[in-house]
């Protein structure tokens, strides 16, 4: 499992987690897209935005590998935000290739992009 060296491990002052540290011994923990709602609390939505920015500033639009992000909260963004960058994908896999979705991710999280030189 690739860990994503300089990528934060959780939203700073929260206990809102972005990375794992070690796999899961009981396998693989699949991507599944997870339905985000209108009604969400604001710490989720500022968690929500943390992961995103830091996917921008880590990534850009380039793929990626699943590595260490957590499956979890990847989940919130699969489908989305964030797609398959190689077909076929493998949603059990550390390995696994993704990418961000650049047009959907500016739509829905323009602050994640206010400082970018990337694009």
């Amino acid at each position: 499992m690739l860990k994503h060296r300089g990528f934060p491990g959780r939203l700073p002052g929260t206990d809102f987690q972005f990375t794992i540290r070690r796999p899961n011994k009981g396998g693989v923990t699949p991507l599944t897209a997870r339905e985000r709602y209108a009604d969400r609390r604001p710490p989720d939505r500022r968690a929500d935005a943390g992961f995103i920015k830091a996917i921008v500033e880590n990534f850009g639009t380039e793929p990626f590998e699943r590595g260490n992000l957590d499956a979890g909260r990847l989940s919130w963004f699969f489908g989305r935000e964030i797609i398959a960058a190689e077909d076929p994908f493998d949603p059990e896999s550390y390995d696994a290739l993704l990418v961000l979705n650049e047009d959907l991710a500016r739509a829905n999280f323009p602050d994640a992009f206010a400082e970018d030189d990337w694009s």
